[in-house]
């Protein structure tokens, strides 16, 4: 499905995250963040937190559970570990977007590509997904144990013949597009480093195009808020806290 094109006078901003980069950002409720796979490829790691009280994240397990699924896409929710929405899918291009492979380490890059430090590749080095996420998120005041499971938009896992999880090829194309409606202050940290199971034998990351626009609460109509009965206790939840 594609999505509507946005109206520029309710564009807030829009920038290029580059391959391997990492980002942080506060989204206040209401508005929507579409994030656009530029050249096909790409995999961006995903974490949700409660921008005013930052010890409420993003629950995967209740995320998963609540809506019975393994995957996301439009229409599904991201919960807090306090039954709350965070954000909702209400575009998406793909149809399948990974939750359960987490991130990359330094370990896990040093074996799979090598070494290419600052030193001698500046902007060109390895980075991986785990210590993108940590330098975002020391920035706002947080650490280790605020690094949760993740989503990992772009990617798609499926099950091999053997049981194991296996990394979909080709999944997304250039121009594959997910859009977030946030239903709380949410702050998002970002990392384009690659999926820890990409079975591409070199570093190759690819860069995802950000773009900010306003929009507005859901009426009691919305696909998001009906697509589950949980997700309609999950909405109630979230705006009572906001009373």
């Amino acid at each position: 499905m594609s999505l509507a094109s946005i109206n520029n006078e309710d564009l807030l901003w829009s920038e290029d995250l580059p391959a391997g980069a990492h980002t942080s950002f506060r989204m206040r409720r209401g508005n929507r963040l579409r994030l656009t796979d530029s050249e096909g490829g790409a995999n961006l790691a995903a974490l949700f937190i409660n921008y005013d009280e930052r010890s409420e994240r993003y629950n995967m397990p209740d995320t998963l559970k609540a809506q019975h699924t393994f995957h996301l896409t439009e229409g599904f929710v991201c919960y807090s570990d306090m039954g709350r929405v965070l954000c909702s899918i209400t575009g998406d291009t793909l149809g399948w977007h990974d939750t359960v492979c987490g991130v990359s380490d330094a370990a896990q890059v040093l074996a799979k590509y090598g070494t290419a430090s600052y030193q001698s590749h500046l902007n060109a080095m390895y980075r991986n997904g785990r210590d993108s996420l940590l330098i975002e998120l020391e920035k706002w005041g947080l650490g280790k144990r605020d690094l949760v499971a993740n989503v990992n938009f772009f990617s798609k896992i499926v099950v091999g013949e053997d049981g194991n999880l296996q990394y979909h090829v080709g999944h997304s194309i250039p121009g594959s597009q997910v859009e977030l409606r946030f239903e709380m202050n949410t702050l998002v940290v970002l990392s384009t480093c690659p999926h820890p199971l990409d079975p591409n034998p070199h570093y190759q990351p690819k860069p995802v195009l950000l773009e900010v626009y306003r929009g507005a609460s859901p009426d009691q109509d919305d696909k998001c808020r009906n697509f589950r009965p949980e997700n309609s206790r999950g909405f109630t939840n979230t705006e009572r806290y906001f009373l």
